[in-house]
């Protein structure tokens, strides 16, 4: 399987998705190692007053409840560097890699996926920068809430 597979393009849509409602244009897409996409969805904290609906914990929550089993060699694709939260449900499910789009708007635990051995890829895509950077810009409050700064 590719880094820029179905996975990747279904974060990215999701992403677009998110900018389009007008919330946080992060999206992400969980991809089972036979390359099944189990569940993906778009951060969702805006439009439903949820303090932990990010893109990543929307993909797991689409994908519904699970056997331990079906994480095991899963791919987590996420537009962008994945927070604390999101790190540690990646972690908690045994996620074995996480496909970044890109990571110079904000950078998350990446450092600590890899501590745990989950392979991190960045894509450096300059589409899912550009979300970011254009929402950051025009919404600096809204995006400070989100990665939990005041």
């Amino acid at each position: 399987m590719s880094t820029n597979d179905i996975g990747f393009k279904a974060a990215l849509e999701e992403a677009k998705q998110g900018a389009l409602e007008k919330g946080v244009p992060i999206g992400a897409c969980l991809v089972s190692k036979e390359g099944k996409i189990l569940g993906r969805g778009h951060n969702m904290r805006m439009q439903k007053d949820s303090p932990t609906l990010h893109a990543e914990m929307s993909a797991l929550e689409n994908a519904g409840r699970l056997p331990a089993s079906a994480y095991a060699g899963s791919t987590m694709y996420t537009t962008l560097s994945p927070c604390d939260m999101c790190t540690g449900a990646c972690i908690l499910y045994k996620v074995s890699r996480v496909v970044l789009g890109e990571n110079n708007t904000f950078v998350g635990a990446e450092e600590l996926l890899r501590s745990k051995g989950i392979e991190v890829i960045n894509l450096k895509d300059a589409e899912c920068e550009a979300l970011m950077k254009t929402f950051i810009e025009n919404q600096p409050g809204d995006w400070n809430e989100d990665i939990g700064e005041e």
